[in-house]
């Protein structure tokens, strides 16, 4: 950045102050990626008796079969003790399951040991979530990504980041933003500044750091435009269309050239001719390099999609209880992955350039002076959100 180090910017964790640590599930058969294992694996738990429950179960010292917890908020879970379950499987949920990887839930709380149900309340229409990724020095990848279903804030590498819903109340309502942010912005530019246009310059300019992304701000309302229409390319791309799919030009959409197997066991790419070989005979093709290179937090996404689908479980688990074949629905989700990793890739020089272009940004020190910083303690805090009883305990409503 010319003018400043990156060490002055402000961190995004003083731009979007109230934050959530990752999901912490304690068991991973809750969790999969296609939702009639899910209610299969449900239905073998609740069919099971005794030791052998509790073994499909596999307890912490957070949840057993007769722990009793509230409701996960907006779902219909049960709240009795699951040593004594016998009704059907809630109906399983999306959510992001690290970068770009859409999962399914069972949304039951007493399946899960830190659920962060203060995310579980602000959930739903309008609500966009902020991940921050955990920091790897040296790697490639973007600081920062979005999603409109809830996350897991799973890092690739192991590092978790934060999790920063962009509203604080159900419906889009009150800003994640440090109290008087938006307005010292909008007058320093000359324009309305949203959460929304905040969260896509985040998107845009945002980079990682030990301390955690850092994000310049600029003065420059033609920057500032030019920041905010790039950020909602990405977020639209990151949302996977945000209502229209994402495609690449006919010539350079990708195709399956020669049917998946029922079981494909790994992957492998040919930069030369662009082909993704899946399994022993299944071929995707054209693959631009940048998509299968694409990186987040060390790790290439494409390789790491595909592994949470074909890792081996563990015989006699919840977990090995999959699908008996490839789905169909899968295979398209990976030309989607692939088509949305390529176009987020072709932005990259966008990106650099509208870095190299922010001259004199305001730094954390300029917002301290201007009254916007130190953030306040509550600002931090989740707000009041509970407008209905919430179930507790044993069927009990619970009182916030």
């Amino acid at each position: 950045m010319p003018g400043v180090t990156h060490d002055e910017a402000p961190l995004l964790a003083d731009l979007m102050p109230w934050s959530v640590a990752p999901l912490r599930p304690g068991r991973g058969w809750p969790m999969g990626p296609d939702p009639a294992s899910l209610k299969a694996r449900w239905g073998a738990l609740v069919r099971a008796g005794g030791q052998d429950r509790e073994a499909l179960f596999r307890p912490t010292r957070a949840r057993t079969l007769h722990t009793a917890v509230a409701q996960l908020p907006g779902h219909s879970g049960g709240t009795g003790r699951l040593a004594k379950e016998t009704g059907p499987c809630p109906e399983p949920v999306r959510v992001l399951h690290g970068p770009f990887d859409e999962q399914w839930l069972i949304p039951d709380h007493r399946l899960l040991d830190v659920a962060r149900p203060e995310l579980w309340r602000v959930a739903g229409e309008g609500q966009l979530f902020a991940v921050e990724q955990g920091h790897v020095p040296g790697s490639a990848g973007p600081a920062v990504l979005a999603s409109a279903v809830l996350p897991d804030g799973r890092s690739p590498a192991g590092r978790p980041g934060r999790i920063r819903p962009l509203f604080r109340r159900p419906g889009g309502l009150e800003p994640n933003v440090t109290p008087g942010l938006l307005a010292h912005l909008s007058g320093l530019l000359g324009q309305e500044v949203t959460a929304r246009a905040l969260l896509a310059w985040v998107l845009a300019v945002g980079t990682g750091s030990a301390a955690g992304c850092r994000v310049p701000l600029t003065r420059d309302a033609g920057v500032w435009a030019r920041g905010v229409e790039l950020g909602q390319r990405l977020l639209r791309l990151q949302l996977r269309g945000d209502g229209e799919r994402p495609k690449l030009p006919g010539g350079r959409r990708p195709y399956v050239r020669a049917p998946l197997p029922a079981r494909p066991d790994a992957l492998e790419y040919d930069a030369e001719d662009e082909v993704l070989r899946v399994g022993e005979d299944g071929v995707i093709s054209p693959v631009p390099w940048e998509a299968w290179e694409y990186e987040v937090s060390g790790v290439r996404v494409v390789e790491r999609w595909f592994a949470r689908r074909t890792e081996p479980a563990e015989a006699g688990t919840l977990e090995a209880i999959r699908p008996p074949a490839w789905p169909q629905p899968w295979t398209s989700e990976l030309l989607e992955l692939i088509t949305v990793l390529a176009l987020l890739a072709e932005l990259g020089p966008e990106r650099a350039e509208l870095a190299s272009s922010l001259d004199a940004p305001l730094t954390a020190a300029d917002l301290r002076a201007a009254g916007v910083l130190p953030v306040p303690g509550a600002a931090r805090r989740p707000a009041s959100v509970l407008d209905h009883h919430e179930e507790g305990p044993e069927g009990q409503f619970a009182l916030l």
